[in-house]
């Protein structure tokens, strides 16, 4: 004799791939990786190689960030913001996924791991750099000439030295292998030659922008050139900077 099927009560309907808003925030999650904060990594590792040219070369590239149009909207609209959503989002993502790599030691498996691992040192490591290098200490925005100097006393620091010698990898790590991973899920790189193939652009991509970081560090610390930078290499430009930003207030008191 057959049984009824038991009665289901209602309830959520199981998250399926594409289905549901966690589908789209994940696509955003993924290209929000990419552009802006991918560009703005690559753009970020380059300005901070120009360190190998000296207090001065430094300082000037400096000052050049901060004399773009509209910096200051750029600055929380294509990096602050869309870090801070990235970071945050990441780490949700990573506390509700599970890992298996002592039951499966596959590749993917501990691709997957340590993508997340890397992704919460990197976070960790741009809060605390964003909070002392952008807001805490002399302003950069308004003193370009102290930006060398600052960054090297922060150095000065073994344990800060530590902090971004482990953050330098895990920011190349994590950044290189998000791109393969965005390739393969955006379907750019179709197929397992392809993406194997795209996984040796990625490996030598990643390590070109830790050697970069490790060369700017070194600029800062190691180079016996630049021991004891000024305080201030453009003095005579951070005063015409504050008279500048003064004069529009002191028009407006009038």
């Amino acid at each position: 004799m057959a049984t009824a099927a038991p009665v289901l009560k209602p309830g959520i309907r199981p998250l399926q791939p594409g289905v549901g808003q966690s589908f789209l925030w994940r696509k955003l999650h993924s290209l929000s990786g990419i552009v802006p904060i991918g560009a703005f990594l690559i753009e970020h590792v380059i300005s901070n190689f120009e360190a190998i040219n000296g207090p001065l070369a430094y300082a000037k590239q400096v000052l050049f960030l901060n004399s773009l149009p509209l910096v200051r909207v750029l600055e929380w609209a294509f990096i602050f913001i869309p870090l801070a959503f990235h970071g945050i989002y990441g780490v949700v993502i990573a506390f509700r996924g599970r890992q298996n790599v002592n039951v499966y030691p596959w590749a993917g498996n501990w691709g997957y791991l340590t993508q997340r691992v890397t992704g919460i040192i990197a976070f960790l490591y741009i809060i605390q750099h964003v909070l002392r290098q952008r807001f805490m200490g002399v302003s950069l925005p308004e003193h370009p000439g102290a930006a060398f100097a600052k960054v090297q006393h922060e150095l000065s620091n073994p344990w800060m030295l530590a902090v971004y010698i482990i953050a330098m990898a895990a920011t190349s790590w994590h950044f290189t292998y998000g791109v393969w991973l965005f390739a393969a899920k955006w379907g750019i790189t179709p197929g397992d030659k392809a993406r194997k193939n795209f996984g040796y652009v990625c490996a030598a991509g990643g390590l070109a922008l830790a050697v970069l970081g490790y060369a700017s560090i070194y600029a800062f610390v190691g180079n016996p050139a630049y021991k004891n930078a000024p305080e201030d290499v453009m003095p005579a430009q951070t005063m015409q900077m504050n008279m500048q930003m003064d004069a529009p207030m002191s028009s407006q008191m009038r």
